[in-house]
């Protein structure tokens, strides 16, 4: 299947063979006139790519922005095209949220990545998890430990990668004088051209305080008083795009459980003010058995997406803090966050697929 590719950098086409799979002579077949050791002639030229067989979509070992993940969604789409590829919403600046469905099954559940800007490398786990679980699904091979074909026919993961594509975009790419918001940011980083340990959107709001689950107890208990790299709650809750956009979402699927990846510290937690549901502790024990983490009852906090999931409907909520270091943890940690992380969501899926 041949279809197109728009070029982000130059690139000759013998790397864009190794990045996309397939060998130059596939290339050059369908590129005809293209030189495929000179570079293509501009950024934006489209180009024609057959995926190879064996080929992995989601490059695992480079640091992982918007544009990479939409490159990769339209790859798996092509590979697996029971993937329901669908927007949520936009972003402060105009950026597609996509949400990504897989499995048919009739239990729901929900989990999302980058809430928080420097915490990017939960988006490049949850891409990665896909094209995994669709390669085991398709290929009838095990994922880890798992069969993953009954989790897929009893259940029906939705997976919102990147909930604020704008903060990631503002850490891994740094501040371009075009952005419309340049003076402000400027002056909520304390004038610093460093945005790598950047957590809020790209108005200065912290996506996870921005929930109305007495959101306006954790508004005082954080006492930032406007906009910044962390911890502002914005003037009030939902008042940000991508934080209504999933709220919405939520409220229009019959999600079973959730969970939100973020970093770091090795943690599950699973409770808020006590009107979470019998089984969720049970269930956070299974999800630190098999990652390694250890399941946390916590408290003095609200306004989280998981807060806020288990006040309104009652059900399984998760916080898990991937990884251990300093945020933006290093892709080098990949590999072992994976190994963690994987488990665990599948565990999520079979807590589920146990009920229905």
């Amino acid at each position: 299947m041949i279809f197109p590719y728009t070029v982000r950098y130059g690139k000759p086409l013998f790397r864009l063979a190794a990045r996309k799979g397939g060998n130059v002579a596939d290339r050059i077949a369908a590129n005809p006139g293209g030189d495929p050791h000179r570079p293509c002639i501009c950024i934006g030229q489209t180009v024609a790519v057959a995926p190879g067989r064996t080929m992995e979509a989601v490059d695992t070992a480079n640091p992982y922005d918007y544009e990479r993940m939409m490159e990769d969604l339209g790859l798996l789409k092509q590979r697996y095209p029971f993937l329901a590829v669908e927007s949520i919403g936009r972003s402060v600046l105009g950026k597609t949220i996509p949400s990504i469905r897989i499995g048919s099954g009739p239990a729901e559940v929900h989990y999302n990545g980058s809430f928080h800007a420097n915490e990017w490398i939960t988006s490049l786990l949850l891409m990665k998890f896909i094209e995994d679980y669709a390669s085991a699904y398709v290929n009838g091979a095990p994922l880890g430990a798992w069969d993953v074909r009954p989790l897929f026919e009893q259940t029906s993961l939705w997976i919102v990668p990147m909930v604020n594509p704008d903060g990631v975009e503002l850490v891994l790419r740094g501040l371009s004088r075009e952005n419309p918001y340049y003076r402000q940011l400027m002056e909520w980083n304390c004038g610093l051209q460093d945005f790598s340990g950047w957590k809020a959107n790209i108005r200065g709001v912290d996506l996870n305080d921005q929930f109305p689950a007495h959101w306006e107890i954790e508004r005082d208990r954080r006492g930032v008083p406007g906009p910044g790299p962390r911890d502002y709650t914005g003037m009030a809750p939902l008042s940000e795009p991508e934080a209504l956009a999933m709220a919405e979402f939520t409220k229009s699927r019959n999600f079973q459980l959730v969970a939100a990846l973020h970093t770091q510290g090795k943690e599950i937690y699973w409770n808020y003010r006590d009107l979470e549901p019998r089984e969720s502790e049970a269930i956070a024990c299974r999800l630190a058995s098999v990652s390694g983490y250890e399941a946390v009852k916590l408290h003095g906090s609200d306004a989280g997406y998981k807060d806020w999931f288990i006040q309104e409907f009652r059900r399984p909520g998760f916080t898990v803090e991937a990884g251990l270091g300093v945020n933006p943890l290093p892709v080098s940690q990949f590999g072992e966050m994976y190994r963690e992380i994987a488990p665990l969501l599948l565990e999520g899926l079979a807590s589920v697929s146990i009920k229905s």
